[in-house]
């Protein structure tokens, strides 16, 4: 039986489509036509029932399918076996980050991947919006909000704190915080209500809601920089404004606002070595930033 039969048969069973088989196996959809049909003679039984709903599989197909991904695991441990002990991580990879994650955390360590395989190149796109998988603007992204919907291999990658921060100068200028009722009566520094590229940065809806908002910004780094100026308090993560000098904290011991960060890769590239190394290394980082992270 012929490998390359059944890897045509494995992509239309997961795509029910052939155009989009053929695209993800980078040939025309007249070839993974053929291919199936080759197989179905092989095999002697047909595969797939084609109608509106695209190709589902018979009772026959049903059958293999386990052999076949059987038959594909054993494929690619060989490949990443061989991948691992004869050649260095090498090629690009794309990481998409918001802003202060793709900043703070990741930047240095991604300093230290590369030193690490001096063949690997990392993009690392470290932006205040949704980096989109779909359009291929990276291959790993890091992201405030699960993917609804699509071929992505995911996972929760760490939860972290948030917390209120303000300037001595504007602590020392303004009325003393005791309760969150407090804040109502202060000025804060805050996201641009119709920029917001996720609603997970909402954060006034469950902390308060204050007579005035004096600046506001699509940069969490840019918000950071107006409250170190005085311009007033302002939600900040604690992995950055907690270990910013210039800044202190405000009813630490009562606002503590947590948020998850996902990250997310097409599954057609999971298995590529250097894809499935950085996504290791990212899981590896947070792990060891965990303090920072969530401040325990």
């Amino acid at each position: 039986m012929d490998w390359d039969n059944l890897r045509f048969f494995l992509e239309v069973s997961r795509t029910s489509r052939l155009v989009t088989a053929a695209r993800r196996l980078c040939v025309d959809h007249t070839t993974v036509s053929r291919r199936i049909h080759a197989l179905e003679n092989e095999i002697g039984a047909q595969l797939f029932s084609r109608g509106a709903a695209g190709y589902v599989l018979t009772e026959a197909g049903r059958r293999l399918l386990p052999q076949a991904e059987a038959m594909e695991n054993a494929c690619l441990i060989v490949e990443q076996e061989y991948r691992r002990t004869s050649s260095p991580l090498s090629g690009l990879v794309r990481i998409g980050a918001t802003e202060g994650f793709g900043t703070i955390i990741l930047a240095p360590q991604m300093a230290l991947l590369t030193q690490q395989h001096p063949h690997l190149d990392i993009d690392l796109v470290a932006v205040p919006r949704v980096v989109n998988l779909s359009r291929r603007e990276a291959d790993i992204v890091v992201n405030l909000e699960r993917p609804a919907r699509g071929a992505y291999t995911v996972t929760r990658l760490t939860d972290y704190s948030l917390r209120l921060f303000a300037s001595p100068r504007y602590l020392a200028a303004h009325p003393p915080i005791h309760t969150q009722d407090d804040l109502r009566a202060h000025t804060f520094i805050n996201y641009i209500d119709d920029l917001l590229f996720s609603k997970k940065l909402n954060y006034l809806e469950e902390l308060c809601r204050p007579e005035r908002i004096a600046l506001r910004s699509t940069s969490i780094l840019a918000q950071q920089e107006a409250t170190v100026a005085g311009a007033g308090l302002a939600v900040l993560p604690l992995f950055m404004a907690g270990r910013d000098s210039r800044l202190r904290p405000v009813l630490h011991d009562k606002v503590n606002i947590i948020r998850t960060f996902w990250m997310s890769m097409p599954t057609e590239i999971k298995d590529v070595a250097r894809m499935r190394a950085t996504w290791d290394f990212l899981r590896q980082i947070v792990i060891e930033q965990r303090e920072l992270l969530l401040g325990k």
